[in-house]
């Protein structure tokens, strides 16, 4: 199995402005590669360049520019080639299947984060000098750079990257491992039901509560996104030193949620597969339901609309975003993984409104967010409660339908 690590760099000053003309320079790379595809498109009789011809003039360009390209990883640079092929492979998914395309764009300096090592050795070595007690990083162009390493690094290093977020520079390691010693069995299966009210309720009468740190952290944000709106419009580069700070404070507002939700999702994740051995959850369309509402145009009058819901609506997309329902599952996937436990996703169709004592199923059943109450037999319980029990059922059915 593939894990990853990501650790937090400390280099000098002059290792922190090498970090960024590599980032600079590969920023450039990859803009021009995209401007490459664009103009060999719209002016050569639409003729498509791919990856491999662009991969091959690699040479050609750290020859002609040694100063910017020719000082950093070969393999670095394939990599921030693959990358555009990436983006441009699933532009052309997208337009197969209907989908809205959203064709490749260039990168601004300050939005092109990440560099990619595809082999350790390669171009960098993580702990290249493991004599010293020091960990260290040695990357092409940049030098040793020290490491916070915080946890040890098991199996093979695979890959490496940098990254850089707000003025911090991180290394995140990919490594091989071999799978686990699965966790000693506990013969409990659960159902859980994600909402905004509660975070997630489980079939066994159990909530955890919403942290809802986007909401507590508003007022702070909104007065810093105020701050910054104050200066115009700048390059990165043209900044002054009060509208960088300005920058900045909105960006550490928001790196601040976000390492709060994560930290929220690792340990209700750890509770959930240390507890049970299967766990079942609503295979939910979180993009479809925080898109917004499409606009209403008025048939009376042309070029108005009618009223949507889209305030609302925008209010509920907030919400469902501040949740971080997506990044839940997906750690909750990778721990089961580790763990040696069971997660299944169920359709969520109805399981809110289908009585687990009678089976009946009705708009009706549910009269409030909260409260569920069967118009056939009678039954009331919370509507988070029963969307888990049915979640467990639809589950374990599943499960034995497809057994491993």
């Amino acid at each position: 199995m593939i894990r990853a690590y990501k650790f937090l760099m400390r280099p000098t000053v002059r290792q922190e402005q090498a970090l960024g003309e590599m980032l600079r320079d590969h920023c450039s790379l990859y803009n021009g590669a995209l401007q490459e595809r664009r103009d060999a498109w719209r002016h050569v009789s639409q003729t498509t360049v791919r990856y491999g011809m662009q991969s091959t003039q690699l040479k050609e360009i750290r020859a002609f520019d040694p100063e910017r390209q020719g000082r950093w990883s070969f393999s670095s640079q394939q990599a921030t080639l693959r990358r555009l092929d990436k983006a441009f492979a699933a532009f052309f998914r997208r337009v197969t299947s209907g989908e809205t395309p959203g064709y490749p764009r260039f990168r601004s300096v300050s939005w092109f984060d990440t560099v990619d090592f595809p082999k350790d050795g390669d171009g960098c070595r993580w702990n290249s000098t493991p004599h010293d007690p020091v960990t260290r990083v040695r990357l092409q162009g940049v030098g040793h750079v020290r490491v916070n390493q915080h946890r040890p690094v098991a199996g093979h290093i695979k890959t490496v990257s940098v990254k850089r977020e707000g003025r911090k520079w991180f290394v995140v390691l990919t490594a091989e491992q071999d799978q686990p010693e699965p966790l000693p069995a506990t013969s409990s299966v659960v159902g859980i039901d994600l909402g905004i009210a509660n975070f997630l309720a489980d079939s066994n009468g159990d909530f955890v509560p919403s942290p809802r740190h986007g909401r507590r952290a508003a007022e702070k944000l909104e007065a810093a996104q105020q701050a910054r709106s104050r200066f115009p419009r700048r390059r990165a580069k043209d900044r002054t030193a009060n509208h960088q700070r300005a920058v900045e404070k909105v960006a550490q507002l928001h790196g601040k949620v976000r390492r709060q939700r994560l930290d929220h999702a690792h340990k209700t994740a750890l509770g959930l597969v240390r507890a049970h051995d299967v766990i079942a959850h609503e295979d939910l369309k979180i993009r479809n339901m925080s898109r917004a509402p499409a606009p209403k145009p008025d048939p009376d009058q042309a070029g108005l609309f009618l009223p949507n819901g889209a305030a609302a609506k925008a209010g509920l997309n907030r919400s469902i975003n501040d949740a971080g329902w997506g990044v839940f599952l997906t750690i909750l996937y990778a721990k089961a993984e580790s763990a040696g436990r069971e997660v299944i996703a169920v359709d969520p169709r109805n399981t809110s409104r289908t009585c687990p004592e009678c089976g009946h199923t009705a708009k009706e059943n549910r009269p409030a967010q909260e409260k569920f109450h069967c118009v056939s037999c009678g039954h009331t319980a919370h509507a988070d409660t029963v969307g888990a029990i049915n979640v467990l059922r639809a589950g374990l059915v599943r499960r034995d339908a497809n057994p491993a």
